[in-house]
């Protein structure tokens, strides 16, 4: 059986070998170089140095400037697990910097760069910055693992999950069906090599091909149904999608149901004590309110108490006596027609005063005359509430 030959009489074989070869040389030419940083940005993030970790890793996963033809950033060239490293090393990073404390972040990177790095992983543009440098725009090359790092790190400092859970969506969707073309692998392998350069590193890459790969969708799976989901409050869908789902055997379909409905049973829970505690402080403020009111109106009660009994001090000392009348000094033969009616026992043979006054109550009368003269009246009477109060002494 004989072997077809290529233009320079080789076999097409060893062409293709040869050819892909050199793709492989030229493709990962650096390989070493893309470790050597690697290592040196890991040791510096572990020292917690993360500006300079970060600017020691720009380089890797920046496409370089000034070139036109499109070439990708050094770690879309690097192997699988080179790429995964680097990729996740770089959301390690971010995620340190985003937990860094204001006044901490703004010293260590400046206010401006701080805050756009922060913004970078809450409005989840660090998704976009991946799929574009790393695998030329396709969401379904990504590699799994770096899926897993970057739907964490938008779980974890998103404003919200709605972003996570379109993305999360779409890199489903573009990988739903796995890559089983071994001639189209075959085909892009023998393929020249400026395309192979340039080819999205992970083509075929993200479905469940391998044990490996089938651990992570099921990762995936988990973060998508057990957590994006349900913090958009989407579980029946999640449970419907668990329900459907192609990558899970049952033992897995129904360890993801029980772990909903457990998270369920959770929530409904924390529902239930937050509406218990709601309603104590709404009746601990009510009960508050009604004591306040209760003890304003006793103070207020207090305050007028108060303001009555100055008065009536003031009206005592000042004019509680509303009237006198002053009788004249007369004889003992002139007052001897009145004498046994109005003459006090203290009065001795001498004239005497007979005064007559009116009190608006008997402790006025007290108060303000019986008291200070030490003298009981001779006469003490009540006539519609005013009394009246008759009394002599000697003069």
């Amino acid at each position: 059986m004989s072997s077809s030959t290529g233009p320079s009489g080789l076999p097409n074989s060893l062409l293709s070998t040869s050819i892909s070869s050199l793709a492989s040389s030229t493709s990962s030419r650096h390989p070493s170089q893309i470790s050597k940083t690697y290592r040196q940005a890991s040791t510096l993030f572990l020292t917690r140095r993360l500006p300079e970790a970060l600017t020691t890793l720009l380089p890797l996963i920046t496409p370089p400037e000034h070139v036109d033809d499109g070439e990708p950033a050094p770690v879309a060239r690097a192997s699988r697990t080179t790429r995964i490293k680097v990729w996740s090393l770089y959301l390690t990073i971010l995620n340190g910097i985003v937990e860094l404390e204001p006044e901490e972040g703004k010293d260590a990177f400046g206010n401006q760069e701080w805050r756009a790095l922060c913004t970078k992983v809450r409005e989840g543009e660090i998704w976009d910055e991946v799929v574009t440098n790393g695998y030329h725009g396709v969401e379904g090359d990504v590699d799994s693992d770096v899926v897993i790092n970057l739907a964490t790190i938008l779980l974890a400092h998103a404003r919200d999950q709605k972003l996570n859970q379109h993305k999360l969506e779409a890199y489903l969707a573009a990988s739903n069906t796995p890559n089983l073309d071994v001639a189209g692998r075959l085909a892009e392998s023998t393929s020249s090599p400026m395309s192979n350069r340039y080819r999205s590193p992970a083509k075929g890459a993200s479905g469940a091909n391998t044990p490996r790969d089938l651990n992570a969708r099921v990762k995936i799976l988990e973060l998508y149904t057990l957590h994006v989901l349900l913090r958009n409050n989407e579980w029946d869908y999640a449970r419907e999608f668990i329900s459907v789902s192609s990558v899970l055997d049952e033992e897995r379909r129904e360890a993801f149901l029980q772990a909903l409905q457990s998270l369920h049973d959770e929530q409904q829970e924390q529902e239930r004590l937050e509406n218990e505690e709601r309603q104590r402080q709404e009746n601990e403020l009510k009960r508050e309110i009604e004591e306040a009111k209760r003890l304003r109106a006793e103070n207020e009660e207090k305050e007028r108490k108060r303001i009555e009994e100055e008065r009536l001090k003031r009206e005592g000392s000042e004019s509680s006596i509303i009237f006198v009348v002053e009788a004249v000094k007369a004889s003992r033969d002139e007052s001897s027609r009145t004498q046994g009616k109005w003459q006090s026992s203290l009065a001795g043979p001498n004239s005497y005063v007979t005064r007559f006054y009116g009190y608006r109550t008997t402790a006025d009368y007290y108060r303000t005359f019986g008291l200070l003269t030490k003298l009981e009246p001779d006469v003490l009477i009540q006539v519609s509430g005013v009394c009246y109060g008759f009394d002599s002494y000697v003069e």
